[in-house]
């Protein structure tokens, strides 16, 4: 038996990449698998069903279960027609890996309001929208299981990236809402931030030799070392883990801290904006958080 026997698992954004990986290695682990994927370029543009059709046609050829889903998930009516691919194939749905995700990367100074409302339609309203879809479904069914993909651009930081980093941030809260609102029905919903090389991860900047040294060691982190994780999550034997961040690279599995309080003033008679430039904002200086990015806390290089 695999460790998602019969589960039925919607993956988006599975024509390629960590996705498709994921698609592959759920199927031999016993899932009946849609892929979903609009065929798009990073960017979101144009569209192309072969993506998610070769990745149906692997999973097929290896004897397992699939089927192709093209539909955005950018809209609630194209959503739910993502989770009805599942319900029409194979009558049920067990799982979904919110996966799908487009760049439009600027300095924000230069962001326009269509780059900024691409990202966050794709990477957050998506991973609403096809959540919203299944998750009726599971409270029927007492039970289900949600992985969305963040990023530690998101949780830590990284510059030129602010729609991305909002939208991956924001998904950690959604899935944490998730995870608080429906776990008296059985339903669990955790995170994780992938560090791999793919489509997604190309644009990368390689202006100085430090980034094209990163972009190197970038990619020897292969897109097959998340679905582990992923594939784990989705099973019943996991049903202790909710609303949890995980990282991986390459062979290591890190459990990211939420935030929590650090450090706290009192002031018997309240604080002035005076009193707090004095002595309050000084006495909590030593546990400010630095302007780290992503690449700045994860610098070493995994095994």
């Amino acid at each position: 038996m695999g460790i998602v026997e019969n589960k039925v698992v919607v993956v988006t954004g599975a024509g390629g990449g960590i996705g498709r990986d994921m698609a592959l290695a759920l199927a031999r682990e016993g899932a009946k698998v849609v892929v979903n994927d609009v065929g798009t370029s990073t960017a979101g543009e144009g569209q192309d069903a072969g993506p998610a059709e070769r990745v149906v046609a692997e999973i097929r050829s290896a004897g397992g279960a699939a089927a192709a889903s093209t539909d955005s998930v950018a809209e609630p009516a194209s959503a739910a027609r993502i989770a009805q691919c599942a319900l029409d194939h194979f009558g049920r749905i067990d799982g979904v890996v919110n996966n799908a995700g487009i760049l439009r990367d600027r300095m924000f100074h230069r962001m326009s309001p269509e780059e900024w409302d691409a990202v966050l339609q794709v990477h957050l309203y998506g991973s609403f929208h096809v959540s919203r879809a299944a998750v009726t479904h599971f409270k029927e069914q007492q039970g289900g299981a949600f992985v969305h993909m963040t990023s530690t651009s998101g949780i830590i930081g990284n510059v030129g990236q602010a729609n991305y980093n909002a939208a991956k941030m924001g998904i950690v809260a959604l899935s944490k809402s998730i995870a608080l609102d429906l776990q008296k029905f059985g339903v669990r919903s955790n995170c994780i931030a992938p560090f791999a090389w793919s489509r997604m991860t190309s644009s990368i900047p390689t202006d100085t030799p430090e980034q094209a040294a990163r972009v190197e060691r970038f990619k020897q982190m292969t897109p097959d070392k998340i679905a582990p994780l992923a594939v784990a999550l989705l099973g019943d034997a996991a049903k202790e883990v909710n609303g949890q961040v995980f990282v991986v690279r390459n062979n290591e599995v890190t459990l990211m801290s939420q935030p929590r309080p650090l450090r706290s003033v009192h002031r018997g008679e309240g604080w002035t904006a005076q009193s707090l430039l004095a002595h309050g904002l000084p006495a909590l200086q030593a546990s400010f958080v630095p302007l780290d990015r992503s690449a700045d806390v994860f610098s070493w290089d995994p095994i």
